[in-house]
C-alpha cells in the first residue's frame, strides 16, 4: 500500500508561500549573516569607534552617521553665510570657530577668493593636505567628491560664493573617511556573497521541499499505474491530501476500484455464462432425451396399441411445453437481464389488484384442490392503497411465486395465502405457503439463476431454476427488493416491496 502523510494546504497556496519565504527568509539570513559578518569585522569596528572617540561599540554606526549629520549642519550654515554675508568668510575668527566645531567631527575648511587660499583648516594641515597636493576639476572648476593622500580618504564638499566687488570664492570641506573606506572594500564583498549564498541556499531547499511534496506522490501514482499496467488492481493508492494532487489521487484510486470491481464482474459474467450454458445444456438435453425415447419406442413398433401410443404422444406433448417454457424462461431472464424489457409503470389500486389475482387464482385448473386467502384490514375504506408497479410484470412475478409452491408443495392439502403489510412509504406483499419449505443454506440462492433447492434438477419437482431469478429483476427494477423466509417442513414465505403513489401516507 502507498502511503502519504495528509496536507491540508493546496499546491497555490503552498507554491505562494514559498514564493514569500523565498523573499522574506533570505533577508532575515541576509540580516543575521550582515550581523555575523560585524562581529567578525569587529577589530576595524572598535578602529572606527576609537578614531571618532564613541565608548559603545554596538553603537559605531549610529555615531558614524550623526558625525556626517553634524557636519552636514554645520556646513548648510557655512552655506546660508556665503550666500547672504559672504563677508563673514574672510573673517579668521568666524572660521577658526567654526573650523573647530569641524574639527570634532574630522572635518576642515579650505576657503579661496579668487583662487587664492585666505583659509585654511589647522586639520587639513595636519593631514599634510594643501591646495598643491589636491586635484582640479578644470571642466567644472571643482574639487573631486573625494581624494586619496597616502592611507587616507577624504570626502569633498563645495559651495561657490560671491563678494560685493563681484570677486569669486570658494569653501571647501573636506571629511577623514578613512575608516570607513578602509572598512568597506573588505566588508561589502562578503556581505555581496553572503547575499548570494543565502538567495541560492533557501531557494534551493525550498525548491527541493515543495517539489519533493509534489513528487513523491506523482511517483506514488506513477507506480500503481505500473501495477494495473502490470495487471496488479490490489495496489491501493492512499495518498491523503487535500489539495490537487489529492482530488487527483482519489479518482486514481476510484477508477482502480471500479476497474478491478469490472473486471471482477466480468469474471463472474463469465463463470455465469458458462454455469449457464452447462445448466441449459442439461435442462434442455433432459425433455429432449425423453422425446428421442418416446420416438423411438413408436417407430420400434413398442406402441402397438392406441393407449400405448396415446402415452407416448402424450410424453412428448409434455416434454415439448417443457421446452418451450424453459426457452421462454431464458429468453425473458435474459432480456431483464440486458435491460431490454419495457416497464410501464402506473398507479394501482394493489387491493383491488390482489384481490382480482386471488380470485383468477381460485378458478386455475392449475391450482386444482389448492386453497387460495388474502388478508387485509383496511383502516380507512374511503381512500384507496395505490402503489406504483407494471400490471403485466406484476402479474408475472405472483405467478412465478405461486408456481413455486406448487412445485414444492408436501403430500397435504397446499395452502397459498396473500398478505398485506402497510408501510410508511412502501408496501409489502407477502405470498405464504405451507409446502415442504427448505434449509437455510437453501434459501440464501433461491433467487439465483438455475438454483434448485431439490438437487436432482428434475423439472418434474424443481422447475427451471429460472422463476424466483426472474421475480427478483422484475422487483429490483420497480426500485425495490425481495426476500424469502422458511422453515423445512412448514413452508416458505416470499416477501417482496412495492412503492406507495405519490401522496400516499
Amino acid at each position: 500500500m502507498i502511503h502519504m502523510g495528509e496536507l491540508m494546504m493546496s499546491i497555490r497556496k503552498k507554491l505562494l508561500l514559498s514564493y514569500i519565504g523565498m523573499v522574506l527568509i533570505p533577508m532575515f539570513l541576509f540580516v543575521l549573516s550582515v550581523m555575523m559578518l560585524i562581529g567578525i569585522f569587529l577589530d576595524d569596528i572598535k578602529g572606527i569607534n576609537h578614531y571618532y572617540q564613541h565608548d559603545e561599540q554596538n553603537k559605531w554606526v549610529f555615531s558614524f552617521a550623526e558625525t556626517f549629520k553634524k557636519r552636514d549642519e554645520l556646513f548648510s550654515g557655512i552655506k546660508m553665510v556665503s550666500k547672504y554675508d559672504p563677508e563673514r568668510l574672510t573673517d579668521k575668527t568666524f572660521l577658526q570657530n567654526v573650523d573647530k566645531e569641524l574639527r570634532s567631527n574630522h572635518s576642515g575648511l579650505l576657503v579661496t577668493k579668487q583662487n587664492q587660499t585666505i583659509f585654511t583648516s589647522a586639520f587639513l594641515k595636519d593631514a599634510h593636505l594643501s591646495k598643491e597636493r589636491l586635484r582640479m576639476d578644470k571642466d567644472r572648476n571643482r574639487w573631486e567628491t573625494w581624494i586619496r593622500v597616502k592611507d587616507r580618504f577624504y570626502a569633498i564638499q563645495t559651495q561657490d560664493y560671491h563678494f560685493p566687488d563681484g570677486t569669486v570664492g570658494t569653501v571647501y570641506l573636506f571629511t577623514d573617511t578613512s575608516p570607513l573606506a578602509h572598512f568597506m572594500p573588505k566588508f561589502f564583498p562578503l556581505v555581496l556573497l553572503s547575499l548570494v549564498l543565502v538567495i541560492s541556499l533557501t531557494n534551493g531547499f525550498l525548491t527541493y521541499f515543495v517539489s519533493r511534496s509534489i513528487i513523491k506522490p506523482i511517483y506514488a501514482l506513477k507506480n500503481a499505474a505500473e501495477q494495473i499496467k502490470e495487471g496488479n488492481l490490489n495496489e491501493k493508492v492512499d495518498v491523503k491530501r487535500k489539495d490537487e494532487i489529492g482530488e487527483l489521487s482519489e479518482a486514481f484510486e476510484e477508477m482502480r476500484c471500479r476497474l478491478k470491481e469490472s473486471i471482477q464482474l466480468q469474471l463472474q459474467y463469465e463463470e455465469n455464462r458458462k454455469e449457464l450454458l452447462a445448466n441449459i445444456s442439461h435442462d434442455l438435453k433432459t425433455p429432449i432425451t425423453g422425446i428421442k425415447g418416446c420416438v423411438e419406442a413408436v417407430m420400434d413398433g413398442i406402441a402397438d396399441t392406441k393407449e400405448k401410443l396415446d402415452k407416448y404422444m402424450n410424453m412428448i406433448y409434455k416434454k415439448a411445453d417443457d421446452m418451450d417454457h424453459l426457452i421462454d424462461d431464458l429468453f425473458l431472464f435474459s432480456k431483464l437481464d440486458l435491460k431490454r424489457v419495457p416497464f410501464h409503470f402506473e398507479n394501482i389500486d394493489i387491493v383491488d389488484y390482489l384481490t382480482d389475482c386471488v380470485d383468477e387464482l381460485r378458478f386455475d385448473p392449475n391450482l386444482n384442490g389448492v386453497k387460495v386467502n388474502f388478508l387485509y384490514e383496511a383502516n380507512d375504506v374511503t381512500k384507496p392503497l395505490t402503489v406504483v408497479a407494471d400490471r403485466e410484470q406484476l402479474r408475472r412475478v405472483i405467478m412465478n411465486i405461486v408456481d413455486n409452491s406448487l412445485k414444492y408443495k408436501q403430500g397435504k392439502t397446499l395452502e397459498i395465502e396473500f398478505e398485506l403489510i402497510v408501510g410508511e412509504k412502501d408496501v409489502t406483499i407477502a405470498i405464504r405457503d405451507n409446502g415442504s419449505g427448505m434449509e437455510k443454506e437453501a434459501l440464501q440462492h433461491i433467487f439465483e439463476r438455475f438454483y434448485r433447492a431439490e438437487k436432482s434438477r428434475n423439472a418434474e419437482t424443481g422447475g427451471s431454476g429460472l422463476g424466483l431469478a426472474i421475480v427478483k429483476q422484475i422487483i429490483e427494477e420497480h426500485g425495490r427488493k425481495v426476500w424469502a423466509e422458511s422453515q423445512l417442513g412448514e413452508g416458505t414465505t416470499i416477501f417482496f416491496t412495492l412503492k406507495k403513489s405519490n401522496g400516499m401516507k
